[in-house]
């Protein structure tokens, strides 16, 4: 990723009050622009239009060759009102004179508004952003802030990398909003969202922005960008296991609960373990222009630590978990809704337990399960999770996430990149309710082989020396009174069950 952002603020830097004051007015009448479109932006202008009096605040360009309503389906356009729709169609376009409507360009969005929003998702959206950083240059309107709303893991195949967007451009803001297909539409329900930005001053007045845009749409403002869009992409995974969950142990319920809580807190642990490592951790809070809690956040920071060695060592940050919205998108994606359909992801994971139930195995790749979608009638552009899993070892790697805050993912992950044997014990760990509940309970423990290994690597520290001779000598006590031939043959004859072996498979893999 070669994209410059250094600044994306809303205001030039000057001291000059008067300007200053000038620049406030103009973000209080300011437009909000979505470019490339797609359903969440679609529903959102449909929702404005039901309301009318926020119409023109919004504003939206197609990307060249895209039908701005494609991302419905037939019976969701047919069920739409004509001059709501109407009026999303004139959100997408503009008087050329002489009675003439041209579409909106990339460009007439950096032009007419104070705030752009790359709507496309990981296939396009740094090539859209690197567009959009040359227009606004090119337009003198280097003061239009831009946002992402691509909620996936982005990669580098020359470097082999996979990472955030928001982590590779720190500047770049995040919108994130929960978005039931059809539930924009509906006049009477009610929506949260965050635009996060790592200027607090920023991320206010852009979800000031964002959130007169309807009466139905409640977005806050939070400084937590990078960890934000890693939510969301982690997210994106959990929820296809979610899906797989709820169709395949339909008749034992009792497995639910623990598996949906988990897959959760694991989103909320593994963004803790990137939070720590942001590069702009101490000007993200120290250099704000006021206090964090003015966002909303109960306070400025939220930290754990855990003795390593004899040594306090941070390693976990919760402040973003103030992020309400965030969160409610983690858990409402993996829910089944009271009506309607759920999310793409979690269809996506409906569909491969249906068919690991037919066929009695896991799938043989990633292309089957995608084939297995689109006949569902799911296209495989459209999932995400299923493409955030393609580099999960990669992602796994670049930012250190531990083993027992990623085990649900793994797990998936396994099923369906492993070697034949391993996606055996996948299969018998993800079908069986006791393998899985017992999955779910022990995989979340830090493993002891890593105790161990640190141990060898701190010698000199008494502790760990204490450790290591204290199993010398364990080991050696159960070799005096064994009985060499019963218990070595019982050893040989007594298989673990499926959810050790998973957990064995796992950390000798990932």
């Amino acid at each position: 990723m070669q994209t410059s952002l250094k600044s994306n603020t809303f205001f030039p830097r000057s001291l000059d009050a008067e300007l200053v004051r000038q620049r406030i007015r103009e973000l209080e009448v300011g437009k909000v622009g979505f470019y490339s479109v797609g359903l969440y932006p679609a529903s959102l202008a449909y929702n404005c239009a039901m309301q009318q009096e926020s119409e023109g605040d919004l504003l939206l360009a197609a990307r060249p060759g895209r039908s701005l309503l494609g991302a419905f389906n037939a019976d969701a356009l047919a069920g739409m009102d004509p001059d709501h729709v109407a009026a999303v169609e004139r959100m997408a376009s503009h008087d050329a004179g002489a009675g003439e409507r041209r579409p909106n360009s990339l460009a007439d969005l950096l032009q007419r508004c104070e705030l752009v929003v790359l709507s496309a998702n990981s296939n396009h959206v740094e090539d859209d952003l690197q567009e959009a950083c040359r227009l606004r240059e090119e337009l003198g309107r280097e003061q239009v802030v831009l946002a992402c709303l691509a909620g996936s893991f982005s990669h580098d195949h020359i470097a082999n990398e996979s990472y955030v967007l928001c982590e590779k451009v720190p500047n770049l803001a995040f919108f994130s909003g929960f978005h039931r297909h059809g539930a924009l539409r509906n006049p009477l329900d009610s929506f949260t969202a965050n635009f996060c930005h790592p200027n607090a001053l920023t991320a206010l007045l852009g979800a000031r922005m964002l959130d007169r845009l309807s009466p139905n749409i409640q977005v806050s403002p939070g400084v937590h960008n990078v960890e934000g869009q890693y939510i969301k992409a982690a997210k994106n995974m959990s929820s296809v296991f979610a899906g797989f969950g709820y169709s395949y142990h339909q008749q034992n319920p009792g497995v639910l609960p623990t598996l949906l809580t988990l897959l959760l807190d694991q989103c909320l642990d593994q963004a803790a373990t990137v939070s720590m490592a942001r590069r702009d951790r101490q000007r993200l809070y120290n250099r704000q222009p006021f206090a964090l809690t003015e966002l909303g956040y109960g306070v400025q920071r939220i930290e754990a630590a855990l003795v390593r060695g004899g040594d306090m060592e941070k390693v976990r940050d919760h402040t973003f978990a103030q992020l309400t919205a965030m969160v409610a998108d983690v858990r409402g994606s993996m829910m089944l809704p009271v009506s309607g359909k759920p999310t793409r992801n979690f269809q996506a994971g409906q569909v491969l337990a249906d068919r690991m139930r037919e066929v009695q195995r896991c799938p043989h790749a990633m292309e089957e399960v995608e084939d297995w979608c689109e006949q569902a009638g799911l296209r495989k552009g459209g999932l995400e999770g299923l493409k955030a899993l393609r580099y999960w070892p990669q992602i796994v790697r670049n930012y250190a996430i531990p083993v027992h805050d990623a085990s649900m993912v793994n797990l998936l992950y396994m099923a369906i990149y492993g070697k034949t044997s391993t996606k055996e014990v996948a299969f018998s760990v993800m079908t069986d309710s006791r393998e899985l509940s017992n999955y779910c309970q022990e995989s979340v423990r830090p493993t002891h082989s890593r105790r161990y290994a640190e141990a060898l690597q701190n010698l000199h520290q008494p502790e760990a020396m204490d450790l290591v001779v204290n199993a010398v000598i364990a080991d050696n006590a159960r070799r005096l009174i064994r009985d060499d031939s019963s218990l070595e043959e019982l050893d040989a004859a007594t298989e673990p069950p499926a959810y050790l072996r998973a957990m064995n498979v796992i950390e000798t893999a990932l």
